[in-house]
């Protein structure tokens, strides 16, 4: 069963989210921002990460940077799920190394589509 990690400092949007993960089959560890994120995963193994963007203490790209900068997340797929739509803040995404970007409200089906397209089989 492959472990995704969702970040996000709304507990509603991580308990919608968590819901529709654990649905299709998925473990989840639930973060609040990016600082309990990286406190979370400690040495955990997580197959994706899944982080809003606008969250205290550690923000979404912050966190990809974060993550991107070890050796053991490079290859990690890091979606954005985030109400932020600029272009500029998703070009800022690709440069911090997020694998891709999509915008809240989300619809379930279409999330569990995407993360089936970039999870390593």
């Amino acid at each position: 069963m492959a472990s995704i990690l969702a970040v996000d400092d709304s507990a509603s949007m991580r308990q919608m989210v968590s819901f529709a993960l654990r649905n299709s089959g998925y473990q989840v560890i639930e973060a609040v921002d990016g600082q309990d994120a990286l406190d979370k995963l400690g040495d955990q193994h997580v197959d994706l990460v899944l982080t809003d963007q606008n969250m205290p203490r550690m923000d979404g790209l912050t966190l990809v940077r974060q993550l991107r900068g070890t050796d053991r997340f490079k290859r990690t797929p890091i979606l954005m799920l985030t109400t932020e739509s600029s272009d500029e803040m998703k070009q800022a995404g690709r440069a911090a190394g997020a694998t891709g970007w999509m915008v809240k409200p989300f619809d379930p089906a279409r999330l569990i589509e995407v993360i089936g397209k970039v999870l390593p089989r």
